[in-house]
């Protein structure tokens, strides 16, 4: 049986990490994936060389992808859908996150704030300019490198407070997740899949892509702090 390799953001890779071997047992197929940022893959994608079978992203840039030639027409497939979170450190107080304002008076007091550059920290920093407080956070921003998640910095006690989708969260040890964005100014993000275009094994990777979105699926999608 062909091997499927996979290129993937990581805002899914519980779930899918539960799920793969699951699919690989039922039909004899091998996934290799390749874990990497949303702003990594775009840049991989858009240099080219690299042939991968299924890619996943949020469906914002795989709609790019498939504008571009990148990712096949027609070969999208929904995964989950996830909002943005708020993260401290295990133990720390509990943040006033339940409105925008008390959002925008958490952030201003908070000597350490991190997002990353994926597509919840592109909100984040957008939301911080829409506050007109941007210039009161540049100075406390803290990120990672892409790819990588904001909660491994809070648990090291790097930044006191930090945003990234609540799957990418709520797994982390050393940290305390105190919730989602207030709803007035949450942002959902689709997790999505496509076939990259001149793709080896497109049936094999077609095939992984239902199995991933299949009711069975969403369920342990929802177990990972994913929405379906």
């Amino acid at each position: 049986m062909p091997e499927i390799k996979v290129l993937s953001s990581i805002a899914t890779r519980e779930a899918y990490n539960e799920l793969v071997p699951q699919f690989e047992r039922a039909s004899g197929h091998t996934v290799t994936t390749t874990w990497s940022g949303t702003t990594d893959i775009m840049k991989r994608m858009a240099a080219g060389g690299e042939v991968h079978d299924l890619v996943i992203i949020s469906s914002n840039e795989l709609e790019d992808l498939i504008k571009q030639g990148k990712i096949a027409a027609g070969s999208r497939v929904d995964l989950a859908k996830s909002g943005i979170g708020v993260a401290v450190r295990a133990g720390a107080p509990k943040p006033d996150i339940g409105s925008a304002d008390a959002l925008k008076r958490t952030l201003l007091a908070a000597e350490t704030v991190g997002y990353t550059s994926g597509p919840s920290g592109v909100y984040m920093a957008g939301l911080i300019e829409k506050m007109g407080i941007a210039a009161d956070i540049k100075p406390k921003f803290r990120s990672v490198p892409s790819g990588g998640t904001i909660g491994t910095i809070i648990a090291a006690g790097e930044c006191e407070i930090g945003f990234q989708q609540i799957s990418e969260l709520v797994h982390i040890a050393g940290i305390d997740y105190a919730g989602p964005l207030p709803s007035e100014i949450q942002r959902v993000t689709v997790f999505t899949c496509g076939i990259q275009t001149g793709a080896r094994n497109a049936d094999a990777a077609s095939s992984l892509a239902k199995y991933l979105s299949t009711p069975d699926a969403a369920a342990v999608m929802r177990k990972h702090g994913l929405e379906t």
